[in-house]
């Protein structure tokens, strides 16, 4: 069974970016640049409506790298991704 998460309101679901821990030529790289907390939208939300019921948008789209806060958003794991 396929399962699938859509996102409601304003709200995104982002996919954690893993960088590599070696490069192609062989090179372990260190720990530090692992560091870097990224990923890629997968999913937008249709966005918020204000008083008169307009829909504010969004400001990002599917596709888009974004950097992610070190405490923030909510984790997701779904089969063997998060």
């Amino acid at each position: 069974m396929a399962r699938r998460l859509i996102p409601s309101l304003n709200r995104v679901l982002v996919e954690k970016i893993i960088p590599p821990s070696k490069t192609n030529a062989g090179i372990l790289l260190p720990e530090k640049t692992t560091k870097l907390n990224s990923g890629k939208v997968v999913a937008v939300g249709p966005g918020l409506r204000d008083r008169e019921g307009k829909v504010i948008p969004v400001s990002v789209k599917e596709g888009d790298t974004v950097l992610l806060p070190e405490y923030g958003g909510t984790e997701v794991k779904l089969a063997d991704k998060e």
